[in-house]
């Protein structure tokens, strides 16, 4: 039976012209062809089967992405980090033009993302993965499968199911060894209880090419997204099965909810998850397993985090003048798994097994368990988390502290007045002085102030109480640093009120003329660091600056932007500091407890890898705001300001990190500063910032005892209150690696990654991170299967049931700015993310890495919940909705062009889609049901993240919307990083080849 034209269009990408010849009926071929296409059929056949018996490759390489350089031009300097004026985007190529909401090409992905493809030659296989065809739904029609592939239940995908991939069967997504699982009757698995997750209908079909009963129409052929784990769908059931009950914190080993779970933590005995969640909450007992199975082991710790209303802070202890207790021989403190001997009147220690004396002031008997009588009523014997008052023997010099004082040091070259920074800033510090941190009920804040103004030299300000004027003081000689006034130049803000106000209306006017454009940055520091030590106290130095700091000072540094660099081995050096200045500076200011918050407006490049340099090790933050402009960024930067200034922060502070036998801490991660290998140095601690702790075997660990971690943190209070913050957790250990499997957190795996790899790229070319990446990543899948799933075929990916977003949210941390750059993206962008994650809690890099996107028309308008997010892909937008995408840093609102013309209207007060302002950042006020609700919903998204996010709207096909695809992290970039379904498929590969 000759094949049909229509048969020979599904294989041929450039089908012949139809023959003419009268001896040949119309829509066949001629011989040739009919041979050639024989040829075809044959070899695509061949290369279907060769992949189900294990021996071809999972997908077929189709050439080199586009980058988005030849795609669209160049974006402006301000870049994804920035901000434009409103209206204005980002120029593309007029060649380009601007596609509207289409199918994204799904393709294997570049060498450059460290993917091999499969050797070429040899007829090309038909596309499998092209975009949707028209009429066709993102379900797709329902396929019917080959005899080896036996078809699931339509409703889910059963755990065990064969899902079928491009060239033939592909992965169970549950593991068949996950707690709960049981053997179905039909040889699958299943879970014992609760509701399956529904990931949709599984893959088509390879559809089969020819067959005895003459030609059938082909079913439309491409891969089905809902078939492969989702991220919103694991979401949404942990949110139904955790979210209801408290998790209460008294059993050892406990996996805490998700981070996108809210739930009420009850604290029995371990600290809660909000302080410290861990990669696994089982520890493998040998280092030889540990080696085996590649799960990195870490804690990602968040001393001072600030709970929700309804929880306790932690209890404060006072033990007099004898100081908390602790183990004469580890100086672990007291806490709930110490055991009590001989009556009560010793302690063996639970870290290091040393017999300890209890001080006769704390003895107390125990009861018939062995424990003591008290236990309840001291939060070191029953809770996990709490606070003991220091004694002066924890004290700089046996001398308890002063009260912290905040320096506001404030740039006013020509660049910071012109844009009107300088006059909006101190219109702020009016009012926001009055919102300075305080302890407890304290009526009035202890933190004094100062403030400095600087360009190419540096002017001090006496604002003395008893002054009717502030005085000036000019200090010209930068090279040689010191402050000029000791009296009057940190001062109490109610008692000087007059004169600060006084001062904050004179600054704009005495520098409106200016025309210096130089300024220096490094004796900027300097001098608020010798404020702070002439007044014999800690605190911040909050630092405005916007340009290049090119005068002739110490730190001076040159501009070395270099765009070339970029995917060389040289490419490291734009991450690494110019001059050894900055950390010498850094290294003093955290001996003094001088913590650094720098807010940065530049206009171009500002070498923000070098000025980061001192935040990132005093344990600062950093704030960039690339092109400011008073009228578009001002909400911005001012709600930053606020929050910046009105957060609670420990300073000059020290943690440890303590841990039972047969483990230990070995690598630390953060914004801090290390002199020897176990004290991390911080000289301020805000409740944003977390410690990533690496732990390494040094013993066998013993099952029956699991393992202890204690975090103590010394710290002073804004109150000049020395403290001791502990927080203890008790994990269990194993001797099976499925045990490890099933009680990882695939999130804060991915935290330690991405931040692990963002160190790595100091050092190391870009290229080769991302590969001992997914090295990593598929050695820790292939050790599962090796050893935790049950005998399957080689065409199946098996992924570990608390690990089966592994590798999704893996792939959009290889996409991200800093291991995969677009054009767009600066140098100073990808400087600015890399020590931004550096820091960051586990809830913030899930959100940073796979942004959440939410349609606004779908719920009910009365309904007052979030709506229910969508995956991050192209293929769920619909151009009559409107969507909300955010990631913690940016917010845009995508509208379709087929809205309808009542919630258009309803929402931007205007008549049509045309007439939407595209790059509009602030949306109107208007009294009905709808803008209420969306704007309801934007102040609630930014509520939730620690930085404000800008509003940007963007309009289906207008040129913004490149920006906002560049979140759509499901997708294939335009930088060249792979989608989600070809990283999966290359995952897969990577899998058998470690198996084989």
């Amino acid at each position: 039976m000759e094949p049909t034209m229509a048969q020979y269009q599904a294989i041929s990408k450039h089908p012949p012209k139809v023959c003419q010849e009268p001896h040949l009926p119309q829509g066949h071929l001629q011989p040739q062809q009919h041979r050639l296409l024989v040829a075809r059929l044959h070899m695509a056949s061949l290369a279907k089967e060769m992949y189900r018996m294990g021996q071809a490759p999972l997908f077929r390489c189709k050439g080199p992405p586009t980058s988005l350089a030849s795609a669209s031009g160049s974006f402006p300097n301000s870049g994804l980090y920035g901000s434009y004026p409103q209206g204005q985007a980002p120029p593309l190529s007029q060649a380009q033009g601007h596609p509207g909401i289409q199918t994204p090409q799904r393709s294997a992905p570049s060498q450059a993302s460290g993917f091999t493809p499969p050797a070429s030659g040899g007829p090309r296989l038909p596309s499998m993965t092209g975009p949707l065809l028209p009429g066709q739904s993102f379900g797709g029609p329902s396929v019917s499968q080959p005899n080896h592939v036996s078809s699931p239940p339509p409703q889910a995908l059963p755990p065990g199911t064969q899902m079928t991939g491009p060239l033939g069967p592909l992965p169970p997504m549950h593991s068949p060894q996950q707690p709960g699982y049981q053997p179905q009757q039909n040889g699958s698995f299943g879970p014992a209880r609760g509701p399956q997750p529904n990931y949709g209908s599984p893959y088509p079909a390879a559809p089969t090419f020819g067959s005895q009963s003459g030609p059938q129409p082909l079913p439309p052929k491409r891969l089905d997204p809902d078939a492969i784990p989702s991220p919103i769908q694991v979401i949404e059931d942990d949110r139904n099965n955790r979210g209801t009950e408290p998790f209460v914190t008294g059993v050892r080993g406990q996996v805490p909810p998700l981070v996108t779970t809210n739930f009420l933590v009850k604290d029995q005995g371990n600290a809660s998850p909000r302080y410290i969640r861990c990669t696994s909450y089982n520890i493998p007992c040998t280092s030889d397993m540990a080696k085996q199975a590649q799960v990195p082991l870490a804690a990602v710790i968040k001393p001072l985090a600030r709970l929700p209303p309804e929880e306790a802070s932690p209890y404060v202890v006072d033990h007099g003048e004898s100081g908390p207790l602790r183990c004469n021989r580890c100086k672990a403190y007291m806490c709930p798994f110490m055991q009590f001997i001989e009556g009560g009147r010793r302690f063996q220690c639970c870290f290091c097994s040393c017999i300890n004396d209890v001080p006769p002031q704390y003895f107390q008997h125990l009861d018939h368990t062995g424990k003591r009588v008290d236990a309840y009523d001291r939060p070191e014997l029953s809770l996990g988390s709490y606070e003991f008052l220091a004694t002066v023997d924890y004290c700089k010099n046996n001398k308890f502290p002063s009260p912290p004082a905040f320096i506001f040091m404030i740039d006013v070259s020509y660049n910071a007045i012109r844009t009107g920074l300088v006059r909006l800033l101190c219109e702020e510090l009016k009012s926001l002085l009055d919102f300075l941190p305080r302890e407890g009920g304290a009526e009035e804040s202890a933190i004094r102030v100062g403030f400095v103004t600087y360009n190419k030299v540096l002017h001090f300000y006496n604002v003395k109480s008893s002054l009717a004027q502030p005085q000036m003081m000019v200090v010209s000689d930068v090279a040689d640093m010191f402050v000029p006034l000791l009296d009057g130049f940190l001062v109490n803000v109610n008692e000087s009120r007059a004169v600060i106000t006084s001062l904050l209306d004179q600054i704009p006017e005495m520098f409106a003329d200016t025309r210096e454009t130089e300024t220096v940055f490094v004796p900027v520091i300097q001098a608020g660091m010798e404020a702070l030590k002439a007044a014999e106290c800690a605190g911040k130095l909050f630092l405005f600056h916007t340009s290049l700091p090119i005068a002739e000072a110490p730190g001076k540094l040159k501009n070395r932007d270099d765009r070339k660099l970029i995917n060389t081995d040289k490419e490291k050096t734009l991450f690494q500091p110019q001059t050894g200045a900055y950390q010498t500076l850094a290294k003093e200011c955290v001996a003094q407890g001088c913590c650094v918050d720098l807010f940065l407006f530049p206009n171009q490049y500002v070498d923000v890898a070098t000025l980061s340099v001192v935040p990132q090790l005093t344990g600062g933050s950093v704030y960039k705001y690339a092109c400011f402009q008073v009228e578009n960024d001002q909400e911005r930067f001012l709600s930053d300001l606020r929050r910046d200034v009105q957060k609670v922060v420990g300073f000059d502070a020290v943690m440890r990190v303590r841990t039972s036998t047969g483990i230990r801490a070995v690598d630390f991660f953060g914004a801090f500063y290390m002199s020897n290998t176990t004290d991390v140095e911080l000289a301020g601690l805000d409740g944003d910032k977390t410690v990533t702790v690496e732990f390494k075997h040094d013993d066998r660990l013993n099952e029956e005892s699991g393992a202890l971690l204690q975090c103590a943190l010394l710290y002073t209070s804004c109150a000049g209150q020395r403290r001791l913050r502990i927080h203890n957790l008790a994990l269990n250990c194993c001797t099976q690696l499925a045990d490890l499997y099933r009680n990882c957190e695939t999130d804060t795996l991915i935290n330690y990654m991405a931040k692990f790899a963002y160190r790595g790229v100091l050092n190391s070319p870009v290229k080769a991170v991302r590969d001992t990446l997914i090295t990593q990543c598929a050695q820790i899948l292939a050790c599962y299967r090796k050893n935790c799933a049950s005998p399957s075929s080689a065409g199946q990916l098996i992924l570990p049931e608390c690990m089966k977003l592994l590798p999704v949210y893996l792939n959009c941390v290889l996409k991200s700015d800093v291991l995969q750059p677009g054009a767009e993206i600066t140098t100073d962008d990808r400087a600015y993310v890399r020590q931004l994650v550096t820091s960051m809690d586990v809830a913030e890099t899930n959100v940073f890495f796979y942004p959440r996107l939410l349609p606004l028309t779908k719920s009910p308008i009365e309904s007052t919940t979030e709506p229910p997010a969508v995956r991050a892909s192209e293929e769920r937008l619909s151009n009559g909705d409107m969507y909300l995408l955010e990631n913690g840093l940016n917010l845009f609102l995508w509208v379709g062009a087929s809205v309808q013309q009542g919630v258009v209207q309803s929402l931007f007060s205007v008549s049509s889609f045309s007439q939407i302002t595209s790059g509009l950042s602030v949306l109107p006020v208007l009294d009905n049901p709808l803008s209420k609700k969306v704007r309801g919903l934007i102040d609630s998204l930014r509520a939730q993240r620690s930085r404000y996010m800008k509003l940007i709207v963007v309009k289906q096909e207008d040129k913004l919307e490149m920006l906002f695809k560049h979140f759509l992290v499901e997708d294939k970039s335009l930088s060249g990083g792979a989608s989600y379904v070809d990283f999966l498929c290359h995952m897969h590969k990577e899998i058998r080849q470690l198996l084989s």
